[in-house]
C-alpha cells in the first residue's frame, strides 16, 4: 500500500534515515504534521565514519525521533553486491560504476528486516519524486513487505529545500547551509553529488563539488603502485595484506583503497543518462576504489578469459547493471545472470599492479597461473610451436572465404558492365 491516509495516526513509523536534509524534514513533518512517533533506521553502507554515524545518531533523537537504530551494512554490500559488480565489469554508460544503487537495496532489505522484527506496518523514506531512489525503495519494499505501508512525504508534498531548511529552522534544529548548493550520497562504492551546475551539461563541472578526491594535478607527480590480490575474480588482498580473514574483510579493503586513490585524483566523473523514470539526469562522482578493482580485474580477465567469455561478459554484465540501477535486482533473472558470472570467475585469480598517477590508472605487471597466454608457446607477432607455417596459411584461407565469396558475388551482380558485357 502508498496511500497515505490508510496510515493510521499515533501507530510508530520507521523512517530510513541519512541525517540529510530530506530525512531531517521528515521525523519534524512525521511528529508535528502527522502525529506519528518515530523510529528512526540508519544503515550504513560505507559513508559514515564512527563520529559521523554519533553525530546522526544525535540529531535524530534532537529532532524528536523516539529511538534510533544503527545497523552496519557495509559487509553485506561487498558480499552480495561488490563482487558481481566487480565480475561483470559493471559500469553504466561506459563510466559510472552504480555507486548508489547496490547500497540502497542493502539498506531496504535491512530496514524491511527492523520493521519485521519490531512489527511495524509503515514504513517511510525521504526520496523525492524526480530521482531513482525512490523507485529503489517502493520496489524492495513492495517484494519484502508486501503488506507494509510506504510512504515519501518529500515526494508526496513536494516542500522545495527553502521550505524544509525554514521548517527545521523553526523548529530549532541546527541547519548546514552547505547542502543548498550540493546532494552528496558517500557509501562503500563511491559518492554521487548532485544540485547546483551540475544539472547543466554545458557548464563545467564545478571545482568545488568534489568532496573527497586530491583534484588530479596537485596528486603526486610520481603516484603510487598498488598490488591487488584477486581470488575466483573477487578482490582479497592489497600489498600482500589479506582481507579474506577473520580480522579483516572484503568492505575494509574497499574503504582501504579508497582513501589511498581518492589522494591520487582517482574516480572522478560525470554521468549523464537516462533515469527510471525516463528522463535524463547528469551527476558527478567519485568512486577511487571501485574504478582502481574494475580496471585492475578487467586486465586480469584479459589473460585468463576466452574471447567469447569476455564477449558475453560484457553483454550480460551491462544488462546486470541496468537491473540493478533501475530497481529490478529481485527479478529472478538477476541470480540466473548472478550465477553466469559466478562461473566466469573460477580461473579468474591472480595479483595485478597498477600505478596511481595524478587521476590515471596504469597497468604495472599481472601475475597468475591461470594465464591462456603462450600455453601452446605461441608469442603474438613472432611464432607458435602449436602449428605450422602451412596450418597458418591454410587456416587464413579458409578464415577468409565468407567475406571473398562475397566480394565475388557483388562483383558479378553489382560491378559496372562495359557496352560489350551488357
Amino acid at each position: 500500500m502508498n496511500d497515505p491516509a490508510a496510515a493510521p495516526s499515533g501507530e510508530p513509523v520507521i523512517l530510513a534515515f541519512s541525517g540529510g536534509l530530506d530525512t531531517s524534514w521528515c521525523v519534524v513533518h512525521l511528529r508535528e504534521q502527522m502525529q506519528r512517533p518515530v523510529i528512526t533506521v540508519t544503515v550504513d553502507t560505507g559513508g559514515f565514519d564512527a563520529a559521523e554515524r554519533a553525530a546522526i545518531e544525535q540529531r535524530a533523537l534532537e529532532l524528536g525521533a523516539e529511538r534510533h537504530i544503527l545497523v552496519d551494512g557495509r559487509a553485506a554490500v561487498f558480499d552480495r553486491f561488490v563482487r558481481f559488480l566487480v565480475a561483470g565489469n559493471c559500469l553504466r554508460g561506459g563510466s559510472y560504476p552504480l555507486c548508489v544503487a547496490a547500497e540502497r537495496i542493502v539498506q531496504a532489505e535491512e530496514i524491511a528486516r527492523v520493521a519485521a522484527e519490531l512489527g511495524v506496518d509503515t514504513i517511510v523514506h525521504g526520496s523525492t519524486g524526480a530521482g531513482n531512489d525512490q523507485i529503489r525503495f517502493d520496489v524492495a519494499f513492495a517484494v519484502l513487505l508486501p503488506d507494509v505501508t510506504s510512504l515519501s512525504p518529500v515526494r508526496d508534498l513536494g516542500p522545495s529545500r527553502d521550505d524544509e531548511f525554514g521548517d527545521l529552522e523553526r523548529h530549532g534544529a541546527e541547519v548546514d547551509k552547505s547542502q543548498r548548493t550540493y546532494s552528496v550520497n558517500r557509501g562503500l562504492w563511491g559518492t554521487t553529488i548532485g544540485g547546483g551546475d551540475l544539472h547543466h551539461p554545458a557548464e563545467p563541472v564545478p571545482t568545488d563539488c568534489w568532496p573527497d578526491t586530491t583534484a588530479p594535478d596537485d596528486a603526486p607527480a610520481g603516484g603510487e603502485i598498488v598490488s591487488i590480490g584477486f581470488r575466483a575474480g573477487v578482490p582479497v588482498s592489497l600489498d600482500g595484506v589479506d582481507f579474506d580473514s577473520p580480522d579483516l574483510n572484503g568492505a575494509e579493503l574497499v574503504a582501504t583503497l579508497n582513501e589511498r586513490a581518492a589522494a591520487h585524483g582517482i574516480g572522478r566523473g560525470i554521468h549523464t543518462g537516462d533515469t527510471i523514470l525516463g528522463i535524463k539526469g547528469r551527476l558527478a562522482f567519485e568512486a577511487p576504489a571501485a574504478t582502481t578493482l574494475l580496471f585492475a580485474h578487467r586486465e586480469l580477465e584479459k589473460l585468463v578469459l576466452t574471447k567469447r567469455q569476455q564477449e558475453w561478459k560484457d553483454r550480460l554484465g551491462a544488462f546486470y547493471a541496468g537491473l540493478v540501477h533501475e530497481a529490478l535486482y529481485f527479478d529472478p533473472v538477476a541470480r540466473d545472470i548472478e550465477a553466469f558470472l559466478a562461473s566466469t570467475q573460477r580461473a579468474v585469480t591472480g595479483t595485478v599492479r597498477v600505478r596511481l598517477v595524478q587521476g590515471r590508472i596504469e597497468v604495472d605487471g599481472v601475475t597468475t597461473d591461470a594465464s591462456l597466454m603462450g600455453r601452446l608457446g605461441a608469442v603474438y607477432g613472432e611464432g607458435s610451436t602449436g602449428w605450422t607455417g602451412a596450418d597458418a596459411r591454410g587456416f587464413a584461407r579458409i578464415y577468409g572465404l565468407p567475406s571473398v565469396l562475397a566480394a565475388r558475388r557483388d562483383r558479378d551482380l553489382f560491378a559496372p558492365r562495359t557496352e560489350d558485357e551488357a
